[in-house]
């Protein structure tokens, strides 16, 4: 009986132990890089980035242009194009437009597209880009802590971030895990993320 009562209380023991570990598992914070590039200028006038769908990777790929990015996601064919509002490109459907872009100054940019995903209450560390990002929400929702306030992002809609260098928290905040999509114009010279602190 005295073996049995031990055995049983390492098993309760072993299980709390346990418990915590796997619920921090599922509050990780996961992003991906899915497509980058690096150009030497940026498209001229005030910036957007346009999200559209093909029903093919080639029909995507012979469509993006010279600020243009493919990646796969969510089963989906994406193309991202950076430059000014209201264009389309032939063979895509269009999606979303988030902009204006802010615009940064730098010897060589850098155009890339992250995927992030988490469950409710996952949250990146506090960090900064040297550049701006844009944000799009297939599921869930995503807010973004910064000293300018905090941002909601909701499945289905697309919004800019702020500018380079701006300290920020990204976290998942809806009812079901967050998969978005993120859009970044950085400078290529600097590294991509840095740690900080919101004042």
């Amino acid at each position: 009986m005295k073996r049995f009562l031990i055995g049983m209380v390492m098993v309760l023991v072993s299980g709390t132990c346990l418990t915590p570990s796997t619920a921090l598992a599922q509050q990780k914070f996961v992003i991906k890089a899915l497509a980058e590039r690096k150009v030497a200028e940026l498209p001229a006038g005030t910036l957007f980035w346009r999200i559209e769908n093909f029903s093919a990777l080639e029909q995507a790929q012979a469509a993006a242009g010279p600020w243009a990015l493919v990646a796969e996601s969510a089963g989906k064919v994406w193309l991202f194009t950076l430059g000014p509002a209201g264009g389309a490109s032939v063979g895509g459907t269009k999606v979303a437009e988030a902009g204006p872009i802010p615009r940064i100054d730098a010897p060589q940019y850098l155009l890339r597209i992250n995927e992030a995903t988490g469950a409710q209450g996952s949250m990146t560390a506090v960090h900064s880009h040297p550049g701006s990002e844009a944000f799009f929400v297939l599921a869930g929702e995503q807010t973004i802590r910064s000293p300018h306030g905090v941002m909601r992002v909701r499945a289905g809609q697309a919004e800019a971030g702020h500018g380079a260098d701006s300290p920020m928290q990204v976290s998942s905040s809806g009812s079901t895990d967050l998969h978005s999509l993120v859009m970044f114009v950085v400078d290529a010279t600097r590294p991509f993320s840095s740690p900080t602190k919101i004042p």
